[in-house]
């Protein structure tokens, strides 16, 4: 299992806005070969941000970088710069191997 992580420091204010444009874009991840599943975290609001992170699991790092080699790729990340400004710097990307799953009963 691979998991690829964003994580966003969004601008205090700008956090409807932020979840809005997340909330209501196609993700083009249906049927992606390796795609297991998606989700947007929301942490605790600091200073100047609120910390988001999108973190989508894979079934192996080859099925995640093929990914960004798609055509959904594109598609899913093409008006990812048409936005006002709505966070500090740029998203910061985290990749992980799972070496360990726990599951509950």
């Amino acid at each position: 299992m691979f998991i690829a992580m964003n994580r966003f420091q969004v601008i205090r204010g700008e956090e409807k806005a932020f979840e809005e444009v997340w909330l209501s874009r196609d993700t083009h991840l249906a049927g992606v070969p390796g795609f297991v599943e998606f989700h947007l975290l929301r942490g605790d609001p600091q200073d100047d941000h609120t910390l988001y992170s999108s973190h989508s699991i894979w079934r192996s790092r080859a099925d995640f970088e093929a990914w960004t080699r798609s055509d959904a790729f594109r598609e899913a990340h093409r008006n990812a710069g048409s936005n006002k400004p709505l966070y500090l710097g740029h998203p910061r990307f985290e990749g992980f191997e799972s070496i360990q799953t726990v599951k509950g009963g």
